[in-house]
Parts: structure tokens; sequence; C-alpha cells
């Protein structure tokens, strides 16, 4: 395989479907998709096992047992399950559009990983989307999400901008590419030499020091948000919690500070 895309869950079937749809619809076809379950029950996996017959996509199901938000332990796992020397992360709740493994691989660069974004869908409009929606793609056009009730806001570009004026918005945006766990990628190598996602941190930033310490070891980015386009399917955040994150931020302080390129506790961890 030339590629391979990784994104997490966790007991969000209805979600998990939807996003493995729109990656069996992808006009690049020359990759694996690895679930990275975070502890997920057993009907997660009989959906996996269902739709690994049902599409023509490599599906490898990576599970470990619920021991709380663990993400970036999974993720690590992931990694080292992977067979293809390119690795595009996202996530389980993020529909991609059938052209978003095709602009990763277009714009992979040695020594750079690439930045995207996800647009927010609300709870409605994210129920709302059927499996022929996914295949058809309506939910990635404009008109269709209006008539569902999408309010109107800039951000509603990214569904009618293509070619170079996608190019144009990736230079002039001011958001900074930085690593976004659900839309980013990389080559293996690289997240290898910088021993993967931190296993100390929990949700909230785990993803953004990962880019940081690529950043310390020299790589640099390129902004996709307008060319790799995905939609997120709305849920609640049960993990989220004030000690979290201000663990996390001094973690990523620590990061920035020092320089740090490979953490003690990553990929190796689970060799």
């Amino acid at each position: 395989m030339l590629l391979t895309v990784i994104f997490s869950t966790y007991n969000s079937e209805e979600w998990l479907e939807k996003v493995i749809l729109g990656f069996s619809v992808q006009t690049f076809r020359d990759f694996e998709i690895i679930i990275a379950d975070d502890g997920s029950r057993e009907s997660t996996k009989n959906l996996i096992d269902r739709l690994r017959v049902e599409i023509d996509i490599p599906i490898i199901h990576v599970w470990q047992e619920d021991n709380g938000f663990q993400k970036s332990q999974i993720l690590n796992k992931a990694i080292l399950s992977s067979t293809s020397d390119y690795l595009i992360f996202t996530d389980g709740d993020c529909i991609p559009r059938k052209d978003f493994m095709e602009v990763h691989f277009k714009y992979r660069q040695e020594g750079y990983f690439l930045s995207g974004g996800y647009f927010k869908l609300p709870m409605d409009i994210s129920k709302a989307i059927t499996k022929d929606d996914i295949f058809h793609q309506r939910c990635f056009d404009l008109q269709w999400l209006k008539s569902k009730g999408l309010k109107r806001n800039f951000k509603n570009i990214k569904f009618i901008t293509s070619g170079l004026l996608s190019k144009a918005l990736n230079f002039v945006t001011p958001t900074n590419a930085s690593w976004n766990g659900h839309n980013s990628s990389g080559w293996k190598k690289d997240l290898v030499a910088v021993n993967g996602f931190n296993q100390e941190m929990q949700y909230g930033g785990q993803d953004r020091e990962l880019g940081e310490r690529l950043f310390n070891k020299g790589l640099k980015s390129k902004q996709i948000r307008y060319s790799a386009i995905c939609v997120h399917l709305d849920h609640k955040r049960g993990y989220v919690n004030k000690e979290t994150w201000e663990k996390n931020f001094a973690i990523r302080e620590n990061t920035r500070k020092n320089k740090v390129i490979k953490t003690h506790l990553g990929i190796d961890s689970n060799l």
C-alpha cells in the first residue's frame, strides 16, 4: 500500500460506519485503513467485521482494553501496525470527501508534514447523513447542507472552492499549519524518529505536541485546509477536564522551551 489512514474510535458505531463508508468511495484506492480502537465494546468489532466484507479497502482493527482516554497509546500501536511509508491521521467522527486521500498523496513531500482542517456540522445534520448521501457526496454539497439547515458562514467556502482558489486560500489563511489529529499526514519514518505520540498526554493538545516535536526535528509544514476536506460529526466530550488540560499544557510548554524531539513514553513502549 502507498498510504495508510489511521483514525481512532471509542463506542461510536453510528459515526464510525459513516467514516468508513467515506473512505470506501475515495478516488485514490491504494491505501489501507487502520482503526485505532481505544477499548470499544463488541458491537464495534462486529460492525468492522461486516464492513470489511462489504468494501474493497483493507481494514486493520487495532484494539486495546478500556483504561480511560488513552488515544495516544492506541495511535502509536496503529503506527506500528501500518505497512506503508506515509501515514494520514483523522478521527472516527470525520467523513472524508472522496478526494481526501488523493489530496494527501499529491501534496506529500520529504521534510514536511501536511496540515488540514475540518468542517463542524451540528448534531441534526450529522444524524441526517445517510449511506446514500455519502456515496453520492451530498454531505459535501453546500446547497444540500443548506437545505438541512446549515447556517451562513465564511467557512462554507470550503465546499465550493477548488484548484487555484483552494491553493490561494491555503496560502493566505491565518491559521497555523499545525499537526491536527483530525486531518494531518506525514512520513512514517519521521513519526518513528520522534517516538510518536506522547502517552503521558490524554485529551487536549496531544496532536499539537507531536507536531511541535516534528518542528523541533527540523520538519516544516504545508497547509491543505482548503484542499483536503472532511466534515466533523457532532458529539459530546465527556473526557474533557481542567486538570488534564493543565498537565498537557505544561508538557507542551516544555516541548517548545527545551526543543524536545523524542518523547520518552511513545511508540517504543509498545514494542
